[in-house]
């Protein structure tokens, strides 16, 4: 398969490797993306942190939340540029995007903008969405949402850090939720914020999942033997692996990881102060994930092509 230029420019914005060893391991790949992330992590040049994290794109996230708190809404929404992010105007708008998004049942953001707009009944959210386009003169979408709705016994806790750069939904259930467990769970929320894990616990994680990331960090241990002036043998190697998979895996999983504040627990040993339990929750980082255009990388591209 060839390799194109787009191709190189898409593995570089995902995994944050030089263009030359982009290109390269998607040579090895023979033009897979998934595997070339691979390849490039296996030779330390890329972490999973970086294909997951990567601000590419203005915006805000907002949350909205009922006044009881069995009820929360997330969304982000992107614009071009951080001036336009900054516009009260635009401001407003998210924030009605989100109690869109709570008073909703859609699924989607095509369905969700189908529905008359919150602030205005005369109009649809899609219109206003478009107007807001043409006033301000900027593209402006709603990227995703995620709705939640407590169970009995539980309660939704939001946080918005930065002003709307990362913004965390919460949904945690204890005895009696008191103020005691409200300061835990925003706690726990800003853990979320800066942290970013994967998932809950690692039950929650999937056995392909685990094999996965094994098989990745057992060819990066191989790499590092066979450039090691005295290759370690297979069995030391094997308890090198386990010992870097258990670690990472502690580091992906929420209750696992060590609780930043307090770093003699962990967060689950945390909630475990207001007998709290966490059921899920959700991050959502602006423009996580989008690319953002740079001046002069089209030229960037093809010397490396070229290379």
């Amino acid at each position: 398969m060839t390799v194109t230029a787009a191709m190189v420019k898409e593995l570089r914005e995902i995994s944050g490797a030089g263009m030359s060893a982009c290109k390269n391991a998607l040579i090895e790949a023979n033009g897979d993306m998934k595997r070339a992330v691979e390849i490039l992590r296996e030779k330390g040049l890329a972490s999973a942190a970086k294909k997951a994290g990567r601000i590419a794109a203005e915006g805000l996230v907002f949350t909205a939340v009922t006044a009881d708190r069995k009820k929360g809404a997330i969304v982000e929404v992107n614009s071009e540029t951080d001036f336009v992010a900054k516009n009260e105007d635009f401001i407003t708008f998210v924030e009605n995007m989100a109690k869109q998004a709570l008073s909703s049942t859609a699924t989607t953001a095509e369905a969700l903008l189908a529905e008359k707009w919150v602030a205005d009944p005369a109009q649809t959210a899609q219109e206003v969405l478009t107007h807001k386009v043409v006033t301000i003169g900027e593209n402006i979408g709603l990227r995703r949402f995620e709705r939640y709705e407590a169970a009995a016994g539980s309660t939704i806790i939001d946080y918005i850090h930065g002003g709307g750069r990362v913004g965390v939904m919460l949904e945690i259930s204890a005895p009696q939720v008191n103020d005691a467990v409200m300061e835990v769970g925003r706690n726990i929320c800003m853990q979320i914020a800066a942290m970013s894990p994967q998932f809950v616990s690692s039950a929650d994680m999937s056995q392909e999942y685990i094999a996965s990331e094994k098989e990745i960090l057992t060819r990066t241990a191989m790499n590092e033997n066979e450039q090691d002036a005295k290759p370690k043998p297979a069995g030391v190697i094997e308890k090198m692996v386990e010992g870097r998979l258990k670690k990472q895996l502690k580091e992906v999983c929420l209750i696992e990881s060590e609780y930043v504040r307090d770093d003699s627990m962990t967060v689950g040993q945390y909630l475990a102060t207001v007998n709290a339990t966490v059921l899920r929750f959700v991050r959502f980082e602006k423009g996580e994930g989008v690319e953002k255009k740079e001046e002069n990388f089209a030229e960037e591209v093809a010397k490396a092509m070229q290379g």
